[in-house]
Protein backbone atom coordinates (compact mmCIF):
# COMPACT_ATOMS: atom_id res chain seq x y z
CA UNK A 1 0.00 0.00 0.00
CA UNK A 2 2.93 2.10 0.74
CA UNK A 3 4.35 1.62 -2.36
CA UNK A 4 1.22 2.20 -4.26
CA UNK A 5 1.21 5.67 -2.16
CA UNK A 6 4.80 6.64 -3.53
CA UNK A 7 4.05 5.65 -7.12
CA UNK A 8 1.03 8.18 -7.09
CA UNK A 9 2.70 10.62 -5.19
CA UNK A 10 5.59 10.45 -7.68
CA UNK A 11 3.30 10.21 -10.99
CA UNK A 12 1.10 13.36 -9.67
CA UNK A 13 4.76 15.48 -9.83
CA UNK A 14 5.93 13.73 -12.76
CA UNK A 15 3.10 13.92 -15.28
CA UNK A 16 2.51 17.93 -14.98
CA UNK A 17 6.05 18.40 -15.80
CA UNK A 18 6.34 15.59 -18.74
CA UNK A 19 3.14 17.63 -20.51
CA UNK A 20 4.83 20.26 -19.92
CA UNK A 21 8.04 19.42 -21.74
CA UNK A 22 6.16 17.73 -24.70
CA UNK A 23 3.86 20.67 -24.89
CA UNK A 24 7.33 23.26 -25.13
CA UNK A 25 8.54 21.07 -27.96
CA UNK A 26 5.85 21.16 -29.55
CA UNK A 27 5.39 24.99 -29.67
CA UNK A 28 8.77 25.20 -31.59
CA UNK A 29 7.02 24.39 -34.93
CA UNK A 30 5.15 27.45 -34.57
CA UNK A 31 8.23 29.55 -33.61
CA UNK A 32 10.60 27.52 -36.24
CA UNK A 33 7.59 28.27 -38.91
CA UNK A 34 7.55 32.01 -37.94
CA UNK A 35 11.33 32.52 -38.78
CA UNK A 36 11.83 30.49 -41.68
CA UNK A 37 8.44 32.90 -43.29
CA UNK A 38 9.69 35.67 -41.75
CA UNK A 39 12.95 35.55 -43.87
CA UNK A 40 11.32 34.43 -47.31
CA UNK A 41 8.84 37.80 -46.46
CA UNK A 42 12.44 39.57 -46.17
CA UNK A 43 13.70 37.94 -49.52
CA UNK A 44 10.61 39.02 -51.40
CA UNK A 45 10.68 42.69 -50.10
CA UNK A 46 14.45 42.69 -51.37
CA UNK A 47 13.26 41.08 -54.70
CA UNK A 48 10.19 43.19 -55.29
CA UNK A 49 10.45 46.49 -52.64
CA UNK A 50 7.52 46.27 -50.71
CA UNK A 51 5.68 43.00 -49.26
CA UNK A 52 2.77 41.59 -50.96
CA UNK A 53 -0.40 42.14 -50.55
CA UNK A 54 -3.35 39.15 -50.16
CA UNK A 55 -3.65 36.21 -48.52
CA UNK A 56 -0.62 34.50 -48.25
CA UNK A 57 1.85 37.93 -48.65
CA UNK A 58 3.86 36.53 -51.42
CA UNK A 59 5.32 33.39 -49.71
CA UNK A 60 3.22 30.09 -49.44
CA UNK A 61 2.53 29.76 -45.98
CA UNK A 62 3.00 26.02 -44.41
CA UNK A 63 -0.13 23.76 -44.99
CA UNK A 64 1.63 20.46 -43.20
CA UNK A 65 2.18 21.43 -39.93
CA UNK A 66 -0.28 19.36 -37.65
CA UNK A 67 -0.21 21.75 -34.56
CA UNK A 68 -0.65 25.39 -35.62
CA UNK A 69 -2.11 27.54 -38.56
CA UNK A 70 -0.06 30.10 -40.49
CA UNK A 71 -1.47 33.56 -41.39
CA UNK A 72 -0.52 36.65 -42.83
CA UNK A 73 -1.85 40.06 -43.08
CA UNK A 74 0.31 43.51 -45.03
CA UNK A 75 -0.59 46.64 -43.84
CA UNK A 76 0.24 50.55 -44.99
CA UNK A 77 0.68 49.77 -48.91
CA UNK A 78 3.23 46.43 -48.38
CA UNK A 79 5.55 47.69 -46.04
CA UNK A 80 4.40 46.15 -43.10
CA UNK A 81 3.20 42.11 -42.36
CA UNK A 82 1.96 40.06 -39.13
CA UNK A 83 2.79 36.65 -39.59
CA UNK A 84 0.56 34.81 -36.92
CA UNK A 85 0.97 30.97 -35.78
CA UNK A 86 -2.34 29.63 -34.52
CA UNK A 87 -2.84 26.28 -32.42
CA UNK A 88 -5.18 23.84 -34.01
CA UNK A 89 -8.11 22.39 -32.34
CA UNK A 90 -7.72 18.95 -31.22
CA UNK A 91 -3.97 19.37 -30.42
CA UNK A 92 -1.88 20.16 -27.18
CA UNK A 93 -1.23 24.17 -28.51
CA UNK A 94 -4.94 24.92 -28.71
CA UNK A 95 -5.00 28.29 -27.32
CA UNK A 96 -1.40 29.24 -28.14
CA UNK A 97 -0.88 32.17 -30.91
CA UNK A 98 2.33 34.02 -31.69
CA UNK A 99 2.95 37.12 -34.37
CA UNK A 100 6.07 38.37 -36.34
CA UNK A 101 6.48 41.26 -37.85
CA UNK A 102 8.72 43.49 -40.50
CA UNK A 103 10.84 44.65 -37.57
CA UNK A 104 11.26 40.84 -36.02
CA UNK A 105 9.20 42.02 -33.47
CA UNK A 106 8.08 38.56 -31.49
CA UNK A 107 4.86 38.88 -29.84
CA UNK A 108 2.83 35.73 -27.60
CA UNK A 109 -0.40 37.28 -28.06
CA UNK A 110 -2.45 34.11 -26.60
CA UNK A 111 -0.82 31.97 -24.30
CA UNK A 112 -3.37 28.83 -23.06
CA UNK A 113 -5.36 29.45 -20.30
CA UNK A 114 -3.85 32.85 -19.58
CA UNK A 115 -5.86 36.13 -19.88
CA UNK A 116 -2.54 38.46 -20.88
CA UNK A 117 -0.66 38.84 -23.91
CA UNK A 118 2.85 39.47 -24.04
CA UNK A 119 4.67 42.68 -25.12
CA UNK A 120 8.28 42.22 -24.09
CA UNK A 121 9.47 41.13 -27.41
CA UNK A 122 9.19 37.27 -27.05
CA UNK A 123 7.63 33.93 -27.83
CA UNK A 124 6.63 33.03 -24.34
CA UNK A 125 7.09 28.84 -23.72
CA UNK A 126 6.89 27.91 -20.09
CA UNK A 127 4.51 31.20 -18.94
CA UNK A 128 3.61 34.57 -19.94
CA UNK A 129 5.97 35.97 -18.40
CA UNK A 130 8.49 33.55 -18.99
CA UNK A 131 10.15 33.51 -22.58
Amino acid sequence: MVAVAILAILAAIALPSYTSYVRRGQLQDAFTNLSDLGLRMEQYFQDNRSYANGANCGVTMPTTSKLFTFTCSTANSGTTYTLTATGKTGTGVLGYVYTLNESRQRRTTKFANADQTSNNGCWAVKSMSDC
